[in-house]
C-alpha cells in the first residue's frame, strides 16, 4: 500500500504531456514532473519515489529527499508563523506545518526545531510535532548492555548534561565537556542503565574496550596514510584529535600509549608512526 510521507516504489502506468503517471494504488494515479523522469524510465518499470501534498492537498510523487520522513525525527529551521502555526523548512516545495497544538514553546522564524514528522489521522495531512514525549520510549530496550554503539541526537540542555534520543527510541542523557549541540547526530556508547530507566551515555567506550577499540582505530588509519605516519601528538589540540580521528585527546594519549607499549608505533616530534612501515 502506497504510504503519504514517504519513499515508495511504483510502477508507471503511461507518459503524459507533464511527464509520467504512476500507479498510486490506493491513492490513484500520481503525476510524476517530466523534469524528474529518470532517461529510459518506460510503462511498466517501477521507481523510488516520495509522496507529498502540493499546495492544494493534492498528493504527488516527487524524486526529491526530504531532511526527513513520516516516523522521522529531524531538526528544521521555522521559516514562517501564521494563524495555522508555525512552517518548518524540510527540503520540500511546500513547507512542513507545526501546529499551536503540538508546540511546547512559541517558536521563531530562523530558529530551528526539534520535532516528530508525522501523519495526521485525521486531517491525512503531513505535521510535525515538537511533544516528543509521545514518540520517544520512556524505558530502554531490556537487553541493552554497557560498552554498545548508539545514534545520539541531541534534544536539550539540562542541569546534570545533555538529553539525547537514542537510537531514534529511547532517552538518555549525555555527559560531555565536548562541543555539542541540539539537532546533532552522533555517535556515542552506553556507559550505564540506572534504576529508574535513564540512561548514561558517553562519546567514548567505557573502560578497557574505550581505549581497545581507539589503539585499532588509529592503527587502521596508519595503515591507510602516507608512509604509516599522522601528525598527531601530546601538543596537538583536542579539536584536531576530535576532528582527525574522532576521539578526544585522552583517549587517544591512552591509545597510543598502549601501542608503544606493544611496540606497535614509534613516537616521533611530528607525530606517529608505525613501527613495521
Amino acid at each position: 500500500m502506497a504510504t503519504l510521507g514517504k519513499f515508495n516504489r511504483l510502477r508507471v502506468l503511461e507518459p503524459d504531456a507533464d511527464g509520467m503517471v504512476l500507479d498510486g494504488e490506493q491513492l490513484g494515479p500520481l503525476p510524476l514532473r517530466r523534469a524528474e523522469v529518470p532517461a529510459g524510465l518506460e510503462p511498466g518499470h517501477e521507481i523510488e519515489v516520495f509522496l507529498a501534498l502540493d499546495s492544494n492537498d493534492r498528493v504527488y510523487a516527487t524524486t526529491r529527499r526530504p531532511i526527513a520522513s513520516v516516523g522521522e525525527f529531524a531538526f528544521l529551521r521555522v521559516v514562517d508563523v501564521a494563524t495555522a502555526g508555525a512552517f518548518l523548512d524540510w527540503g520540500m516545495p511546500k513547507d512542513l506545518l507545526l501546529p499551536f497544538r503540538e508546540q511546547i514553546r512559541p517558536p521563531r522564524v530562523g530558529e530551528c526545531e526539534l520535532v516528530w514528522i508525522d501523519l495526521d489521522r485525521v486531517s491525512q495531512r503531513l505535521v510535525a510535532s515538537a511533544r516528543l514525549k509521545r514518540f520517544v520510549a520512556a524505558q530502554p530496550p531490556p537487553n541493552l548492555r554497557p560498552g554498545a554503539p548508539a545514534t545520539l541526537l541531541i534534544s536539550e540542555r539540562t542541569d546534570l548534561g545533555w538529553k539525547v534520543i537514542v537510537d531514534e527510541s529511547y532517552w538518555g542523557l549525555l555527559r560531555t565537556t565536548e562541543k555539542v549541540r541540539r539537532g546533532q547526530r552522533i555517535e556515542g556508547f552506553i556507559h550505564h542503565v540506572r534504576e529508574d530507566g535513564m540512561v548514561d551515555l558517553g562519546l567514548e567506550a567505557p573502560g578497557y574496550a574505550r581505549v581497545a577499540g581507539a589503539a585499532e582505530a588509529v592503527l587502521q588509519r596508519l595503515e591507510s596514510s602516507a608512509n604509516g605516519f599522522l601528525p598527531f601528538h601530546d601538543k596537538s589540540s583536542p579539536q584536531a584529535i576530535r576532528d582527525g580521528l574522532g576521539m578526544s585527546k585522552k583517549v587517544f594519549k591512552q591509545a597510543i600509549g598502549s601501542l608503544y607499549k606493544k611496540g606497535r608505533i614509534t613516537i616521533e616530534p611530528e607525530g606517529i608512526r608505525k613501527k613495521d612501515a
